[in-house]
């Protein structure tokens, strides 16, 4: 078998049919995982909205209002038991975390006192901000029953009635200012 003549013109015509085909590949990748991805996030979702709210039989109304700041989206979950209102879940968010952008998902009562939280993502320092997450500390319990109305949702360092995480200000006024973000939607709504 002769060897091919290394020339420009095969050298593009090589790198062409490997891009394509990587291109393909990648594609075909992308339409197998594209489904399962968007189911696993979903039942996450449901998940959260099940913990912060519990008790409740249906979600009856789900829609997004755009944050305060104009960046970036609310979204409500409004739950309902035997025809009455259960509770609304509001997946919230905040930039000033540490490392980032944190997303939480709120519980509030009728009344607009905190059912529960959960944390969704985030990037966190571990065993420091990553605390805020129920499943690593009780951090977000002192929210627990509380109406904002009332409860000042800063930490203590600044004035207000929550205790920050050790070592972790930041984040606990990152998951703050989100539980106070839904809050503040939530009573336009209410």
């Amino acid at each position: 078998m002769a060897k091919t003549e290394s020339s420009f013109k095969n050298m593009v015509i090589t790198l062409f049919v490997v891009t394509v085909v990587a291109a393909l590949a990648l594609g075909g990748v992308y339409t197998v995982t594209k489904e399962p991805i968007a189911i696993a996030k979903r039942e996450k979702v449901e998940k959260a909205v099940r913990f912060v709210v519990p008790g409740f039989d249906t979600i009856m109304n789900e829609f997004k209002v755009l944050g305060n700041d104009g960046k970036d989206s609310l979204t409500f979950f409004e739950t309902y038991k035997n025809g009455e209102k259960a509770g609304t879940a509001i997946k919230t968010y905040s930039p000033e975390g540490f490392s980032g952008m944190v997303w939480i998902m709120v519980g509030f009562a009728p009344d607009g006192k905190i059912l529960n939280t959960a944390v969704l993502d985030h990037k966190e320092t571990p065993g420091l901000g990553d605390k805020m997450d129920i499943k690593k500390s009780n951090f977000s319990a002192q929210l627990q029953d509380k109406n904002p109305k009332d409860f000042n949702l800063d930490v203590k360092k600044d004035g207000g009635d929550v205790d920050a995480i050790t070592a972790a200000t930041i984040s606990s006024r990152a998951f703050s200012d989100a539980v106070e973000r839904a809050y503040k939607e939530f009573e336009k709504r209410d």
